[in-house]
């Protein structure tokens, strides 16, 4: 709209009063074109008194003829339109030279369009090549900006990987160096090892042969006393007997142990109780100066004795002994009040167990905290303390890392908080809370806050344990590597997916069948150090699992006793793995899908395994067997209750390297009866030297040929366990516990579940649902025959 700066004052207030300018502006913003100037000409010329009513009338005579018919002057008054002179009436013919009648407004409608068209033709060209010129210019200097970024991008990325590749040679060159001086320093050490260890033999050989010129001349001198005591007696004719009993005693006398180094004298006593040891310090002087050595008492264990020795010894030997003691164990022991406070004098006290001690109180650990600031490791097992004693542990045992409170249900969730008082056990890295069903979770977020540091957990025989209480523990706890839960059928899938905070290396689930292949499905991602993995009867786990945990390149331990649903296909899938290299035991008890081609598997890529359990596995067949032996690394295998037979145990017998071998409760059998006979097992212990372990309870058709085929072939067997072997004798097993130190005999009828009698006929289905009265009363008895009760 034009200025109004030089217009009437009169038609300035008109306007300012009507709101003129204020009314075009509304009619360009919604009509736009000639209207609104045509009706503000209207306004301007004829100053109407009511202006809206007016702008109104004059729409509407717009509308009716028409937008095309209208011109600036259409809203103004005939009476009050300006007189304007035609352009041809003025200098028009005089600029152009033309006639009047040759001038048509059409024709100068044309002129000017064709000027204005070819006017603006023009400038749109001129102003295009402007453009175009400014345009490749800009594109020129984009070009040139982008080669620089390239050029300056390539450059970067060459010099990354240059730098790059020069750390990397100059890390393999400082490990280069660091191997050298590695290398030189243990060639060096291997240099100073030799020639101490010639020195050292020179020396051993120097003592030892003075030792025997030593023994040599006692025994010279003890025969010349012989001599003449003999001749002697002769001479007073004393009895042969009185003579022989001298030379004895001058035996004893002159061959005695205090001879020997400390060393080994240390040694030897270590083997011994501490009955033992005390009756040895009574034998004469030398042996009690042998059993007061410093040594000796640096570890006392008093529940070996604790129904025969009274609390006075104890007062004595731990007044005594105060200052060497590190080690106290009074496991089980009934004591009184004042031995549990005498422990408070042992100032260099470092592991204290108490565990199933009735009498034990919080007072006796209160005198006990008080005098033993130093204790590392603390058991109180199955006691009686309280939320007294819990406070106690913070303030006096600043530097206590293994705490065991199982079956401690004294206590409570405050007890729990008083651990984060004073100095807190910030330091404890052991901790088993075992059968506390006391504990909430709030109890566990206390233990998370004073305990940060904890990587053993052992939370046994707590069915109220729940996820949430292992959420409230790992959100601080993160150190976590070693995690036992037995006993906790709460724990789930979701307790797995808390755990993935934790660097887990072993851990233990057993009897829980909430736990399914969903824990499993990205443990590689979440454990990848797993190295113990223990999941007995968790009958949620499937072949998916086994699949999952093959990645694991650390794993060496893997029980699966009693996971029924696992088979041949969900093992061949693990051994296929990484896993498979490093596996070192295996227990694959009660998977009774499994065959002999799983044992193929197993001996194609397990060349480290060492303990292989397959016990029950009935599909199991003398050709399994036969893998069995490829594994070279095996050292344990138990075969109970699977179909093996003579030919089995002839092709067993070619591994010549196993040490413990279990091939009890044999009940797969057919119409002729128990397969393992004495033929099969004089193969064994011809081949087998190095067996140690042996289990053939049950194989009732073995008889006493068996054992004496095993003191010849097997010098080395320690354990033998004979259960239920109706047909060898009880003296002959008695004449075998004098070669073995451990044995396990009773010649009893086996049970029925064994599935055959005492003859090893099967038992046909009435014996099974209605046994005799004399079979139901039978009782299985175990009778151990060591070295010693024969001695005895």
């Amino acid at each position: 709209m034009a200025s109004l700066r030089n217009a009437n004052p009169r038609l300035k207030n008109y306007f300012k009063e009507n709101y003129i300018p204020q009314v075009c502006e509304v009619l360009d913003t919604r009509g736009g074109g000639h209207g609104p100037t045509a009706l503000l000409c209207g306004i301007l010329v004829t100053c109407p008194e009511d202006p809206l009513r007016y702008l109104e009338g004059m729409i509407m005579v717009i509308i009716k003829s028409g937008l095309q018919n209208l011109l600036w002057d259409m809203c103004i008054a005939p009476s009050m339109k300006p007189n304007i002179r035609r352009l041809s009436e003025t200098y028009l013919e005089q600029l152009f030279e033309l006639d009047d009648q040759l001038m048509t407004p059409e024709l100068m409608i044309k002129a000017c369009s064709f000027y204005t068209g070819h006017l603006v033709k023009t400038h749109f060209c001129t102003w295009r090549d402007i453009a175009r010129t400014n345009e490749n210019v800009a594109l020129a200097e984009k070009m040139n900006r982008a080669v620089t970024c390239y050029n300056f991008r390539l450059q970067k990325s060459v010099f990354h990987h240059w730098h790059s590749y020069m750390e990397d040679q100059k890390e393999k060159l400082k490990n280069m160096l660091l191997r050298i001086q590695q290398i030189i320093y243990c060639h060096k050490l291997s240099i100073i090892l030799t020639k101490w260890r010639n020195r050292a033999r020179l020396k051993s050989k120097k003592k030892e042969d003075e030792m025997i010129l030593k023994h040599e001349l006692q025994l010279k001198k003890w025969k010349n006393r012989l001599i003449l005591k003999r001749a002697t007696a002769e001479e007073s004719n004393f009895p042969e007997q009185s003579s022989s009993e001298g030379s004895l005693v001058d035996e004893t006398l002159k061959c005695d142990i205090s001879l020997l180094p400390e060393r080994a004298i240390l040694q030897i006593f270590f083997y011994l109780s501490l009955k033992d040891v005390v009756i040895c310090g009574q034998v004469n002087h030398a042996w009690m100066l042998m059993t007061q050595l410093n040594s000796l008492w640096n570890a006392i264990d008093f529940s070996t004795v604790k129904n025969v020795i009274p609390d006075k010894y104890i007062l004595s030997t731990l007044q005594r002994w105060r200052l060497n003691v590190l080690r106290l164990n009074f496991h089980g022991c009934l004591l009184r009040p004042k031995a549990f406070r005498s422990v408070s004098h042992c100032r260099n006290l470092q592991e204290l167990n108490v565990s199933d001690c009735p009498t034990f109180t919080d007072e006796s650990m209160r005198h006990i905290s008080e005098g033993c600031p130093g204790v590392l490791y603390l058991n109180l097992s199955n006691t009686t303390i309280t939320n007294r004693t819990m406070r106690l542990l913070p303030r006096h045992f600043h530097n206590l890392q293994n705490l065991s409170l199982a079956y401690c249900r004294g206590f409570t969730d405050k007890g729990l908080q008083y651990l984060n008082l004073g100095n807190g056990c910030h330091k404890l890295i052991y901790l088993d809370l075992s059968g506390c069903t006391q504990i909430s979770v709030q109890g566990f977020r206390y233990i998370a806050n004073s305990c940060t540091g904890i990587t053993h957990l052992t939370i046994n025989d707590m069915p109220t344990l729940t996820d949430n209480c292992v959420k409230a523990l790992v959100e601080k706890c993160s150190r976590i590597t070693s995690l036992v839960f037995t006993g906790a059928p709460h724990i789930s899938d979701c307790t797995f997916k808390a755990l993935s905070t934790c660097k887990l290396r072993k851990i233990r689930f057993e009897g829980n069948k909430r736990v399914t292949d969903a824990s499993f499905k990205y443990i590689d991602k979440n454990y990848p150090n797993l190295s113990h993995i223990y999941m007995a009867d968790c009958k949620g786990i499937t072949d998916s699992s086994l699949r999952s945990l093959s990645p694991l390149r650390q794993l060496t331990v893997l029980n699966l006793a009693n996971c029924v649903r696992i088979g041949d296909m969900g093992l061949r899938q693990f051994l296929d793995g990484p896993a498979s290299i490093r596996i070192r035991e295996l227990n694959l008890s009660n998977c009774v899908r499994l065959s002999d081609a799983s044992v193929m598997k197993l001996s194609e890529r397990c060349p480290n395994l060492n303990y292989l359990s397959l016990r029950n596995c009935d599909h199991l067949t003398a050709q399994g067997i036969g893998y069995i032996v490829n594994i070279f690394s095996l050292v344990s295998i138990d075969l109970s209750g699977t179909d093996i037979s003579n030919e089995g145990l002839n092709v067993l017998s070619k591994h010549k390297k196993l040490k413990e071998l279990s091939v009890s409760e044999c009940y797969r059998i057919t119409d002729v009866g128990i397969q393992i006979t004495d033929s099969a097992m004089e193969m064994l212990s011809a081949k087998c030297h190095y067996l140690h372990i042996l289990d053939i309870s049950g194989c009732v058709l073995l008889t006493d040929q068996i054992l004496e085929d095993l003191q010849i072939g097997c010098k080395q067997l320690r354990i033998l366990k004979m259960q239920y072997c109706t047909n060898i004798s009880k003296k002959a097993a008695q004449r075998m516990s004098s070669k073995v130190q451990q044995q396990e005999y009773n010649s009893n009828d086996p049970p029925r579940w064994f599935g055959y009698d005492r003859e090893g006929d099967p038992l046909t289905e009435l014996d099974n649902v209605t046994p005799s009265k004399g079979a139901s009363e039978l009782t299985v008895e175990k009778s151990t025959y060591s070295s010693e009760e024969q001695a005895a």
